[in-house]
Formats: structure tokens, C-alpha cells, sequence
């Protein structure tokens, strides 16, 4: 099994948590949008995590793969 070394780099230098703005900045969803996004009871839930119930943050790679699974 052969390891590359660019994506093992790409993957050590990104940042994986992202914040409400970073998302918005970065995947162009607004905060308006994440929020109703969040409060959805479906298959299009947005994937989030909350800490210390207040703050929420978006892990990229499950975002990633949530925005693969809901292509039209």
C-alpha cells in the first residue's frame, strides 16, 4: 500500500473544524441558511456538533460528504 504524500500533506494543512463564519466564507452557505439548515428534521440535516451548547461547529469532511450525498 503506497501512502501520497501530497494529499497527506493537503489533509495535515487544512483545517478541519470550522465555525458558522468559516462555513459560510469557504462553502458559501449563509448563517441564515445553516441555522434553518440545522433545525431540519431530515436526510438534509446539515451534520453539525454543539459544544458546551453554544457553540456549533462543522466538520469538513462530514460536510464533504453530506454535500456528495445530496447531488442532484
Amino acid at each position: 500500500m503506497s501512502v501520497n504524500l501530497e494529499e497527506v500533506n493537503y489533509a495535515q494543512s487544512i483545517k478541519r473544524w470550522l465555525s458558522p463564519d468559516d462555513l459560510e466564507e469557504e462553502y458559501g452557505f449563509s448563517k441564515s441558511t445553516q441555522s434553518k439548515m440545522r433545525m431540519q428534521n431530515s436526510n438534509s440535516t446539515i451534520p453539525f456538533s454543539k459544544i458546551g451548547g453554544k457553540y456549533i461547529r462543522y466538520d469538513r469532511f462530514a460536510i464533504d460528504k453530506w454535500l456528495e450525498g445530496h447531488r442532484i
